[in-house]
């Protein structure tokens, strides 16, 4: 039943992906941190024991909710209680909806005009995005989408795995807390070191699966493989994250393309090495490419990690 939960959850998220009327775990953490944030010390020392706890407080309550809501099921219904846990895991992946977000920038650049294009975009990257070129917009995108395939969906996924929903909510709490105070930026380098550092911890491991199952992507969707893996193993550190980059230097090998660079992230200027080689322009029909290489790198890992579970169940 469970690895049975598990596939049913991955075709939850890929058939409905997350609709904004509904009822969403990772909404809950974002307003409790929000929340949270509002009582910070102004001290630089304080904001760091502050974010410290803010760190514990929020996934050790992610965590303790999932786990006493599960056993709370369980004892009424076993019923509910798979209901309760396919819905949890299904909550933890973001296939379709970093699908359809990237989907709405490519549709925007086709046929909007690029303020519509900047504000879409706008929606899911950090960056300043009011003066990016239409090549600009598209880049960051596709770096969206290289990225957030670890800690959006290869990531949650492997914590499934691992220690089901508890493990998966745990983690989103921590990519989380990382995406709304992880920034190196002035106004977060103290309050969001600790959700920085151990966002880089917990995304060590999926970094590297989902950087040898989008090898593994490039290849099956007769890309450049070749190049996939010259520039994944070169620029990987290409990053301030020791993570980020992974991805992001394999689809940028496999396309042909150039990303990174600097950029304007609240209010501040950011520098970032660049990644890959500008073999030529980056087209906004790269976009759908990458959520190809994304659904495909999902099947790779699902299908990986089904077998070393199958295996380890016989032994």
């Amino acid at each position: 039943m469970y690895l049975l939960a598990i596939f049913i959850a991955v075709l939850l998220d890929w058939l409905l992906g997350d609709p904004y009327s509904w009822p969403h775990p990772v909404k809950l953490i974002g307003n409790f941190i929000s929340l949270f944030l509002k009582g910070q010390p102004n001290s630089p020392k304080g904001k760091y024991v502050y974010g410290f706890f803010l760190w514990l407080t929020t996934v050790g309550l992610t965590a303790g909710m999932s786990y006493l809501l599960l056993r709370a099921f369980a004892r009424f219904s076993p019923v509910l209680y798979w209901v309760l846990w396919i819905y949890l895991a299904y909550t933890s992946l973001s296939t379709r909806c970093l699908a359809m977000e990237a989907l709405k920038v490519l549709k925007t650049l086709k046929t909007g005009t690029i303020e519509d294009a900047r504000y879409q975009v706008s929606m899911i990257v950090g960056r300043d995005t009011s003066q990016l070129t239409a090549e600009e917009i598209s880049k960051a995108t596709i770096e969206t989408v290289a990225e957030n395939t670890s800690d959006g969906v290869i990531g949650p996924l492997l914590c499934l795995f691992i220690g089901g929903p508890v493990l998966a909510m745990a983690y989103k709490a921590v990519n989380t807390l990382d995406s709304m105070v992880g920034y190196k930026t002035e106004k977060y380098r103290q309050i969001g070191f600790v959700s920085a550092k151990l966002d880089d911890l917990a995304n060590l491991i999926p970094a590297r699966i989902t950087w040898i199952c989008l090898m593994i992507a490039s290849h099956i969707l007769e890309l450049d493989s070749k190049n996939a893996c010259l520039i994944g193993f070169r620029d990987r550190y290409q990053h301030a994250s020791p993570n980020s980059a992974f991805s992001e230097a394999v689809v940028a090998g496999a396309l042909g393309i150039q990303l990174g660079g600097a950029h304007i992230y609240h209010g501040e200027w950011v520098d970032k090495p660049t990644i890959g080689d500008a073999v030529r322009p980056v087209e906004f029909t790269d976009i759908q490419t990458t959520i190809q290489m994304l659904y495909m790198s999902t099947t790779v890992s699902l299908l990986l990690f089904s077998a070393v579970y199958l295996l380890l169940t016989i032994i």
